[in-house]
C-alpha cells in the first residue's frame, strides 16, 4: 500500500506550517485523486492548527482562470488577515507573490439551501460591502508553483497571507471599465483595465457559497471572499512596499 495518502499528505502540510519550513513535492503528484480530496486535507490542515475552532472560517478566497474553469476555494487562516496599513515581517513565507484583489463582504447569513437556488443574477443583492485586498501568495511547497495543481489547492490555494482596506457600499460598476494600479517596491508600476478573469467580483459567489455550504454549514453574515487576480502574481522580496488601488474603490498598502 503507498504511504502516499490524502492523510499522511495533510500531516506533511500540518508539519511544514508548524515548523515553518517548505517539503518536496516528490512522491506525492497522485496522492489526490480529485478536488474533494484536496478539500479534506485543506479541512485537516485547518483542524489540526486551530484555525477556526467550533465557528465556520470568517475569510476565503475564491477564483478561477474563467468562467469555464473550474473555480478553486480556500478558507484562510485568521492570524493571516490583517487591515490595512498592514505589516507581515513577523510571518513565515517563502515565496511572496502579490494578488490584487477586490474582495467581498456578506450581508446576511447564507444557508444551504439558499445557496443551492441562488445564481449571478441575485448573488449581488447578497454583498454589503467591497474593499480592495491585497494576497501574499505562498507555497509550503519546495517547488512553488510548479507542482500539480490538486497540491496547490491542497495547500490552501498556495494562500500566505491577505490585507483588507477600508469597506465601501457594494454598488454596481462597469467592471470591465475598472482600472487597477499594482505597485512591488521598486518595479515599475503595473497598471490593467477589466482584467478579472471571471468578469464580475459578484458572478462567483454561486460556485464559492455552494462550496462553503456543502456539508451542511451556514456561512455567517460579514464573512469575506477575495475574487481573483487583476495582475497575476507579482513577485515580491521581503522588505518590499506594496500598495494596490482601484480607483473609485480604494486603496491598500502593506509592508513585507
Amino acid at each position: 500500500m503507498s504511504s502516499y495518502t490524502p492523510a499522511a499528505l495533510a500531516d506533511l502540510l500540518i508539519a511544514a506550517r508548524r515548523e515553518g519550513r517548505t517539503v518536496s513535492a516528490g512522491g506525492w503528484e497522485t496522492a489526490l485523486q480529485g478536488a474533494e480530496q484536496a478539500y479534506a486535507v485543506q479541512d485537516a490542515v485547518a483542524a489540526a492548527l486551530g484555525w477556526f475552532s467550533d465557528a465556520p472560517a470568517q475569510h476565503w478566497k475564491s477564483g478561477g482562470a474563467s468562467r469555464q474553469a473550474a473555480l478553486t476555494h480556500a478558507p484562510l487562516a485568521p492570524a493571516g488577515v490583517r487591515a490595512s496599513p498592514a505589516a507581515f515581517g513577523d510571518l513565515t513565507l517563502h515565496t511572496r507573490g502579490i494578488e490584487a484583489e477586490i474582495a467581498l463582504r456578506l450581508r446576511e447569513d447564507v444557508t444551504p439551501e439558499v445557496a443551492k437556488r441562488l445564481t449571478p443574477d441575485d448573488a449581488a443583492s447578497l454583498v454589503e460591502a467591497m474593499t480592495v485586498s491585497i494576497e501574499i501568495v505562498d507555497s509550503r511547497w519546495q517547488e512553488g508553483s510548479q507542482v500539480p495543481a490538486l497540491l496547490r489547492l491542497a495547500d490552501s490555494q498556495s494562500h500566505g497571507a491577505l490585507a483588507l482596506g477600508a469597506w465601501v457600499s457594494y454598488a454596481a460598476r462597469d467592471w470591465s471599465a475598472q482600472r487597477c494600479e499594482a505597485r512591488v517596491g521598486a518595479q515599475e508600476p503595473v497598471v490593467r483595465t477589466g482584467t478579472l478573469s471571471v468578469g464580475e467580483p459578484t458572478w462567483l459567489l454561486p460556485i464559492w457559497l455552494r462550496h462553503a455550504t456543502r456539508h451542511g454549514a451556514t456561512v455567517a453574515a460579514s464573512t469575506v471572499v477575495t475574487t481573483g487576480t487583476w495582475v497575476g502574481v507579482l513577485p515580491a522580496q521581503r522588505g518590499d512596499f506594496v500598495s494596490v488601488e482601484f480607483p473609485g474603490i480604494g486603496r491598500t498598502t502593506l509592508q513585507l
